[in-house]
């Protein structure tokens, strides 16, 4: 047993925000209250100054495991997670060969077990990711995926679109959408604006995000399905999104900690570093993001962790691949970015980092409560720390060097402390 004296537990699903004791069993949460400490706990974790919260959860991952582990695989990714406070994680579909089958999948599934965190593996839309042949969705529930998406690419067809969508609403599962119209692009990575414009580089308009999440938000209200939309970069997809949930329809929105952080001016500071799909975007679009996660239009923070190697992002801006690792910034961004700057509480927060991804997987875990899994994370929200090495593999941040608020000391996963981090 494990028991953590004096922490401030905070649970987003029930609103309980009090500094107490926490007893762990095996894996679960045996007690919250005040406990003494009789000599017979195995370890005895002083929690004072500290949050104990429910582990966070990132639906929104690139592992790269099969086929690209020269930038990340299944151990360090989980291990990236493990030091960043997550406990469950979802990995994307787009790896080599696509997760488009019960084989590959269940390949993959098998490997997860064995982590030290809960790593879950999505299965792709269309068969090879080729956007008109669905893969059998009804075969790969049976072998336990539980969200479909295409990540990394769009899904142009409309009517195969909405026939992915009527299929998840029957199998009462997520499907999460990244929302890119080539149409709108010119070169990839980089918003078109001013800062494309200053470097003579094409970019992509916000319009190749606005029409499609606009497409597929009036698909979702038709057909019912529980819709996310991927990395929402701009105010005018906020806007789709606010609308698409007045009117009834099961949408959420994703914001990724990079799009309320940064600008496109970040490109003239970092370069290939900042260069991601979608593009980072105006002051006044970054703004339109943080309104919407203040509103609740975004009930969601994940990271889209997209880890390359230092070779890849060496590469011109035009010929770097697009993406940023996420994983063991995301808290120190949201509680620096969001909180301290009084854009959100804490608890909220939370709630998106825990709760409401954990809702949209219809998972267990994201609760910390009596009986619930050991799953949580012990961070100090007013320790300073620098950015500096990653358990990933991967260092491709413009955070490096960056102070940020809010220390991971302990992460429990399934009562089994997988990250430590006391110095």
């Amino acid at each position: 047993m494990i028991l953590i004296k004096q922490a401030r537990v905070m649970d987003p699903e029930t609103g309980f925000d009090q500094v107490t004791d926490l007893v762990i069993e095996k894996d679960k949460i045996l007690r919250i209250g005040e406990t003494d400490d009789d000599g017979t706990f195995e370890r005895v974790l002083d929690a004072r100054g500290m949050i104990a919260a429910p582990g966070l959860i990132d639906v929104h991952v690139h592992f790269r495991d099969p086929g690209f582990t020269y930038k990340e695989d299944l151990d360090s990714g989980a291990a990236a997670a493990a030091a960043g406070g997550f406990t469950t994680v979802v990995c994307m579909a787009n790896t080599k060969p696509v997760v488009d089958s019960v084989e590959i999948y269940q390949e993959i599934a098998g490997r997860c077990e064995k982590l030290p965190v809960k790593v879950i593996q999505a299965a792709a839309v269309s068969k090879g990711f080729g956007g008109q042949e669905m893969t059998d969705m009804d075969a790969l529930y049976e072998a336990g995926v539980r969200g479909f998406t295409d990540d990394g690419l769009p899904l142009m067809d409309e009517e195969f679109v909405k026939k992915a969508m009527e299929k998840v609403k029957e199998l009462g599962v997520p499907i999460s959408l990244h929302e890119e119209d080539p149409a709108y692009i010119e070169q990839q990575g980089v918003n078109q604006g001013e800062v494309s414009k200053k470097l003579n580089y094409g970019g992509a308009s916000f319009m190749a995000e606005a029409v499609m999440v606009k497409r597929d938000c009036h698909l979702a209200e038709i057909t019912g399905a529980t819709v996310d939309i991927q990395h929402i970069s701009s105010g005018a997809a906020v806007e789709y999104v606010k609308a698409a949930k007045e009117k009834g329809a099961h949408v959420v929105a994703e914001a990724s900690p990079h799009h309320f952080t940064l600008t496109e001016e970040a490109v003239l500071e970092y370069g290939t570093l900042a260069r991601m799909n979608p593009p980072l975007r105006t002051e006044e679009d970054r703004q339109r993001i943080i309104k919407g996660l203040q509103e609740g239009t975004i009930e969601i923070i994940a990271t889209d962790h997209a880890p390359h190697s230092k070779e890849e992002k060496a590469k011109s801006l035009a010929e770097a691949p697009s993406g940023i690792t996420g994983l063991e910034t995301s808290l120190g961004l949201g509680i620096t970015e969001l909180v301290e700057k009084g854009y959100l509480t804490m608890m909220q927060l939370l709630e998106k980092m825990t709760i409401n991804p954990a809702k949209l997987y219809h998972m267990e875990q994201g609760r910390l409560q009596e009986g619930k899994p050991a799953d949580l994370v012990l961070f100090d929200p007013a320790e300073e720390w620098i950015v500096k090495e990653y358990k990933s593999k991967a260092s491709n941040s413009p955070f490096t060097g960056w102070k940020l608020k809010g220390k991971v000391h302990y992460t429990i996963c399934n009562g089994t402390i997988v990250h430590e981090d006391m110095f």
